[in-house]
Formats: C-alpha cells, sequence, structure tokens
C-alpha cells in the first residue's frame, strides 16, 4: 500500500508550488509519485471542477455544490487514488476531504455531520496518511491568490475568492480547528514565510513521517 499525503489551506496559501517542490524531493528520494488535485484530477472530475469554479455560476446553491464535489471525488478516488496507493505510490493531493469539510461547513454552514457522511460515501476507505496545512493570514492568501489570477489569460476560476473575507476567515478557522482535532493527522506549517522556508519546513515533515524506500 502506499502513502497518502493531502495539501490544505486558503486561496493563496501556497499549496500547488510546494506539492511541486514535495513531489520533487520525494522523486528523488526514491518514490514512485502520484500528484492530483481536487476538485478535478481526472477527465470527468476535471469537468465538474469547471462548472465548480466559475464565476458565472454566482447562482449555485450550497447543497449542489456540496453533492458535485463528493460527485467529482468518488471519480477521482475510484480513477486514480486508490489505483495508485494500491501500487505503492506515495499520492499528493492539492485538497481533499478536509476542504469540503471547511468550505462547506464552516464556510457555508452546512451540516458537518451531513459532509462528513458524504465524504465517506465518495472516498470510502481513502484516508490521508498526513495532512499539510499551510496557514496563513487570510489577507496575504487573497492578495497572492487575486495577483495569480490576474496573470492569467482568463479569471473563470475565481469563484472562491469572490466570496467576502469574513467567508474565508471561517474557513481558516475551521482549517484550524480541524488541524486541533487530529494533531496526529495534520502538520500546520507557517505558509506566511518565503517559498524556500516553507519548502524546508515541508521537507522536515516528510522525512519524518514518510516511510522510506
Amino acid at each position: 500500500m502506499g502513502y497518502f499525503i493531502t495539501f490544505e489551506g486558503i486561496e493563496g496559501c501556497g499549496k500547488t508550488t510546494q506539492i511541486q517542490r514535495a513531489a520533487q524531493s520525494l522523486k528523488e528520494a526514491g518514490h514512485r509519485v502520484v500528484v492530483t488535485r481536487e476538485p478535478g484530477g481526472c477527465p470527468i472530475a476535471d469537468d465538474i471542477r469547471a462548472i465548480l469554479l466559475d464565476a458565472g455560476n454566482s447562482a449555485m446553491v450550497p447543497m449542489t455544490e456540496l453533492l458535485l464535489y463528493a460527485a467529482a471525488r468518488a471519480q477521482h478516488v475510484a480513477e486514480v487514488i486508490a489505483p495508485a496507493l494500491a501500487e505503492g505510490a506515495v499520492v499528493l493531493c492539492d485538497r481533499f476531504t478536509d476542504s469540503t469539510l471547511v468550505y462547506q461547513g464552516f464556510g457555508r454552514n452546512l451540516d458537518r455531520d451531513l459532509i462528513a457522511r458524504l465524504n465517506t460515501l465518495a472516498a470510502g476507505q481513502i484516508r490521508p496518511d498526513l495532512t499539510i496545512l499551510l496557514d496563513c493570514p487570510v489577507t496575504v492568501g487573497l492578495a497572492r491568490a487575486a495577483a495569480r489570477i490576474s496573470s492569467r489569460q482568463t479569471n473563470r476560476e475565481e469563484r472562491f475568492e469572490q466570496e467576502s473575507l469574513i467567508f474565508h476567515e471561517r474557513v481558516r478557522e475551521g482549517f484550524l480547528a480541524l488541524a486541533c482535532g487530529e494533531p496526529h493527522r495534520f502538520a500546520v506549517i507557517d505558509g506566511n514565510e518565503g517559498v524556500e522556508a516553507t519548502a524546508t519546513a515541508v521537507a522536515g515533515v516528510l522525512l519524518s513521517r514518510v516511510p522510506r524506500r
């Protein structure tokens, strides 16, 4: 069986950059590494992602959003994550069930027990072995996200960035609450530092937690 690592955090916390750095260091250590993301990670889930993140879909109600995330996850787990873990790979995933619980539970105020049940239904027996939470102030993360969006050809994937500051504060508080409740699984890293300092901290966690080849 492989090893499943998820990266979590608010918008603009630096997950995508750190996942790429982590993947490189793990490959250099001799691991087979699969990098993926949610929502998305396979063709069907990517189509659902386009719907979920399109800023033009502002009429989407929270329950629709939640069910679409569950549908995308079920396909992603079956098609990508579970097979890779069965083959012994280290799987790095940009967001997973914690994001759904935090964004839709803490952020949207949907029933967290319902979300947990849907997460279990979609993910089955798949659970992260390690979750790296990159934490930074909301104002810092949103400024980074805005800079990223403005550099793109299209601004379609910005629906969550358009949410209120209070929404994003609830999301951050939700992530920290989950980390406090499962300290054995979560490693909280200061995402307010520079890329190199954060990468060094992530590498230290990986060195101590990921089984050696």
